[in-house]
């Protein structure tokens, strides 16, 4: 009776093992090593598609819809070599032994738009898992620049958020609706528009990928400095999910969700969810209340529909929101400028019996006691979405890749743009409503052994409307006084007298794109690549002057007016453009992979949507439209994997840049937030190296290093810097401009590193096996120019930090850890900008104070 019953539940549990896998047409198996270790987290990908999985801490896996047999799959686990396994029976669970190689990181990216691991890759990439994400406390896109030195990031808002890769990419400051971004930003193959996309929450990252140098022979958008390519997880077809909450000081409250699994045989879906709050940093004394919050919500919905064997369809729609009341800049310092006395900033606050509530015990402006006064809210309502389509069909030797994607951003936002308590600039917001579409179509694989590529199209249609209100207070007739005739203290001249600005883009880009990769000699690679670019821009700028003291005195009309007045202007660009760029790579072994790039590219010509400075009371038209920026960029670079557990690479680059597009911060009020300009020509060289190493199966560190040096070859009509504004020549006529040639160029800091270390051994928790892991990493950079023209006052002074984490985490199950950023409680500067008007003073957006706090979250599958 015994033996019956074990033979029903030895048959029942064959079934319960086997019996899915035939009826749906799943593959089942274990991934081990040379002496039959499991290896968790190893990848297992169909060959010919991007349909796969990972295994889970046991080595198991399950692929589900797998196509008719025969087919082979792709398996790859870090530090053992890639094996393709020809499948002929579903019947049998699949035992997969890989052997150790001389290569640690077996990483496979998708940068180049097929699979290949990261080191075989002759492009400078550097890749952030998810997990190393989620484990640090970083929750945005911001913080991955203390992982990749070689991105800088920088934000005063949404709006204003700049990515540089080397310090190119964006101008540095406020951000131009008029310029296209430098760094592309992908998630999921669809091309991210607008900049601010940086400062929203990550929801199922599964890896970010960082290249570096002009791209565009590859896939979308034409970039002149490097893209950050981010994959999200996929829907799949065995049921489960992520639950996640954190808790920290600030009154962080963070909650993530993800759930997946199967709606049919051929449909799955993947719904995810991110909610994140954290209290405000900075203290306003006028309202009682902390400002610089997080108020940030996040949906994300996939559905992945296998059409056959050889077709898919994934539909991604997303939905984010912040509505923070934030992003207030603290006054870092003041400024003597050329001004006479009666204009520098300690003159008109006197007069104004107004005092800096950030005045220490010696006297000194402190930003870092973090307080203000200010009488306009710091609102940042920012909303962002979209839908994609993405479909992929095996074809012949490779796979066709068609993405369709719409996109919305809209910004709602409110500035203290005088940083003080004083009525000055009562208002100052400008919001703006964007929409785009985009298409790629991309054909991409091996064509033999020796040949592999990709080529493809691309078209990008995008609409930006902005519907602007800037507006004078009670106290602006002090900061804006130019002589010291009577009239200006005239009452009410200057309160409720401002401009409502309405403006409008309309912009399509248009590419044709192709790159190969060719073993002309065992060993040599050849890999050239072209791109057909069109680009059309068409601006209408349209600004009305109001309010105020009514009044027909021609010369009290003559004070407004030079505060504020009416400009219109309409522009249009048209730009045809091809780039190219060769690589040779020479990889004698899995050790070596050393290559050499030369490539050029453009990015596309600029509009001024922001107002333009005046010559003689006239609109300066010529300024309405900018040049396209024009690359030449050298790298050369050598990938090792020196022993099996220690990966070093190395690489040296140069780019000139011709027609820079840079940001111009004008002492003109009119001219909102800044204009764009050209400058002659720029040059940005350094060198990068990181590493990872491998101790044994408990230790593993990895650090990173950059050298770069930006200056301005030649730039003879930059903007003044704050200190200059005023300067007249020997004639005694003012000075608008000045050479800034051999004067760095803003946001790049000539040294960065990271550095970081990791301990983990398996563990058990709750009767459940993991692994308990502690590790820190450090960040720093020197000090760097926060002025588009060099400044003695606006420079941002190098800083460190300190980042760490203890916890177990657990394929799953349950897992739990604690961290904390920055956790000496460092003090520094992400920027400093001039306030409005160029009176003197400047702020500063300011890093963010020590943060700690607990995440526990929960897998199931």
């Amino acid at each position: 009776m015994k033996q019956k019953r074990s033979s029903q539940l030895k048959l029942t549990f064959l079934l319960a093992v086997f019996l899915p896998a035939l009826v749906n047409a799943q593959l089942a198996g274990k991934v081990v090593n040379e002496n039959n270790d499991p290896l968790p987290g190893a990848s297992v990908v169909i060959k010919g598609t991007t349909q796969g999985t990972t295994t889970d801490g046991a080595g198991i896996f399950t692929l589900s819809q797998v196509p008719k047999i025969p087919f082979t799959v792709t398996v790859s686990s870090v530090n053992y070599a890639i094996r393709n396994i020809a499948v002929r029976n579903l019947e049998d669970s699949l035992i997969v032994k890989l052997q150790v190689l001389y290569q640690t990181d077996t990483v496979v990216i998708t940068s180049r738009r097929r699979r290949e691991v990261l080191q075989d890759v002759p492009i400078n990439v550097s890749v952030v898992g998810g997990k190393q994400i989620e484990e640090s406390g970083a929750f945005n896109v911001t913080r991955v620049k203390e992982i990749v030195p070689s991105l800088q990031m920088y934000t005063s808002n949404p709006r204003n958020t700049g990515i540089n890769i080397r310090g190119l990419g964006s101008p540095f400051g406020l951000t131009n609706d008029g310029l296209d971004p430098g760094v592309g930003y992908y998630v999921d193959g669809v091309y991210y528009a607008r900049p601010a996309v940086a400062t929203l929450d990550f929801v199922d990252i599964e890896r970010i990928e960082v290249l570096r140098g002009p791209q565009g022979t590859l896939f979308g958008k034409n970039t002149t400095s490097g893209a950050i390519n981010i994959t999200t997880r996929k829907p799949s077809f065995v049921p489960g999910g992520n639950l996640e909450v954190s808790y920290g000081n600030f009154g962080f409250i963070q909650a993530k969700a993800s759930v997946t699994g199967p709606l049919t045989k051929r449909l799955a879906a993947r719904v995810s969810f991110s909610g994140t709050q954290r209290d405000g940093t900075v203290h306003n004394i006028a309202t009682d209340k902390y400002t610089n919050d997080i108020n940030n919500l996040g949906l994300r919905t996939q559905f992945l529909y296998n059409v056959s064997d050889n077709t898919s369809v994934t539909l991604a729609g997303e939905y984010n929101k912040q509505r923070p009341d934030g992003y207030a800049q603290v006054v870092a310092g003041v400024v003597t400028t050329k001004r006479p006395a009666y204009r520098q900033f300690n003159a008109i606050t006197s007069d104004l019996n107004y005092k800096l509530p950030n005045i220490n015990k010696e006297g000194q402006v402190d930003a870092f006691m973090r307080v203000i006064d200010h009488d306009t809210p710091w609102n940042s309502g920012n909303e962002i979405g979209g839908a994609s389509v993405n479909i992929d069909s095996k074809i012949g030797p490779g796979v066709l890749t068609a993405t369709t994607a719409w996109r919305y951003w809209n910004w709602d936002p409110s500035n203290d743009r005088d940083f003080t308590g004083l009525q000055a600039l009562a208002k100052s917001q400008n919001p703006a409503k964007h929409k785009n579409i985009s298409q790629e179509i991309r054909y991409a694989g091996d064509i033999t052994d020796k040949l592999s590529g990709v080529i493809g199209v691309f078209y990008l249609g995008q609409e930006v409307k902005i519907d602007g209100t800037e507006e004078s207070g009670r106290d602006q007739w002090r900061f804006s006084q130019s002589s010291t005739s009577a009239l200006w203290k005239t009452p009410g001249l200057f309160e409720g007298y401002g401009i409502k600005t309405n403006s409008s883009i309309r912009s399509k880009s248009a590419a044709v794109f192709a790159n190969v990769d060719w073993e002309f000699i065992d060993h040599f690679h050849i890999q050239p690549g072209i791109r057909l670019n069109y680009d059309e821009k068409q601006v209408v700028y349209d600004r009305k002057t109001y309010g105020g003291l009514q009044t027909t005195d021609p010369a009290l009309l003559a004070l407004k007016n030079g505060v504020y007045s009416n400009q219109f202007y309409e522009a249009d660009a048209y730009e045809r453009n091809a780039t190219y760029q060769v690589t040779l790579a020479y990889r004698p072994s899995r050790k070596i992979n050393a290559f050499g790039t030369f490539s050029t590219s453009y990015k596309p010509v600029g509009v001024n949507v922001a107002g333009l400075p005046t010559v003689n009371g006239q609109p300066a038209t010529d300024l309405a439209v900018i040049r396209p920026e024009y690359t030449k960029h050298y790298e050369v670079g050598v990938k090792t994997n020196l022993t099996a557990d220690l990966t070093f690479n190395i690489a040296a680059y140069n780019s000139d840049i011709k027609d820079y597009q840079t940001n111009v911060q004008s002492a003109e009020l009119g001219v909102n937030r800044g204009y764009i300009a050209n400058a002659d020509k720029v040059r940005v060289r350094g060198i990068e190296a990181d590493a990872s190493y491998r101790l044994n199966h408990h230790f593993s560190f990895y650090g990173a290093l950059a050298y770069s040096e930006g200056i301005y070859v030649k730039f003879t009509n930059a903007p003044l810097p704050l200190e200059e504004t005023g300067a007249t020549n020997a004639d005694n006529v003012q000075v608008a401009f000045k050479d800034i040639s051999g004067g760095a160029i803003p946001g790049i800091s000539k040294w960065a590193g990271s550095l970081g270390g990791e301990y983990s051994t398996p563990s058990s928790l709750f009767g459940r096996a993991n692994r308990f892991f502690i590790g820190a990493d450090f960040f720093a950079r020197s000090g760097f120019s926060s002025s588009p023209s060099p400044s003695a006052y606006l420079n941002v002074a190098g800083y460190g930090l300190v980042n760490a984490r203890l916890g177990f985490r657990a394929t799953k199950g349950f897992s739990a850890f604690i961290w904390g950023r920055n956790i000496l409680d460092k003090n520094y500067f992400e920027q400093l900008l001039p306030a409005g008007g160029n009176a003197g003073h400047y702020a500063g957006v300011l890093g963010d104070p020590r943060t700690y706090g607990v995440t526990l979250s929960y897998a199931f599958n």
